[in-house]
């Protein structure tokens, strides 16, 4: 990564309030700051949330769904032999 690259994402990072930047003679020591990166971490938090639950519940949906759909093909299965040995074809 280049060094005008660097200097650009610390930029980003310190207009968005995740670092601050201080000089010392020809060094620009940075810190994290901790409140604005526990407030990105809470709100990504939620949506983690958010979205494992909505996902558990797809996954519980499908398999549902799959499940019903295996047991009306058993059913037409059963019911093509039951036909079959009606009508003397097997």
């Amino acid at each position: 990564m280049t060094l005008p690259a660097i200097t650009k994402h610390l930029k980003v990072l310190e207009r968005a309030g995740l670092i601050s930047r201080t000089r010392e003679a020809q060094w620009r020591p940075c810190r994290l700051e901790a409140k604005p990166l526990q407030q990105a971490a809470d709100w990504v938090e939620q949506y983690r949330k958010f979205w494992e639950d909505s996902l558990d519940r797809l996954e519980e949906y499908l398999s549902d769904l799959q499940a019903r759909e295996n047991q009306e093909d058993t059913q037409k299965d059963n019911d093509k032999d039951k036909r079959g040995k009606r009508d003397g074809k097997q």
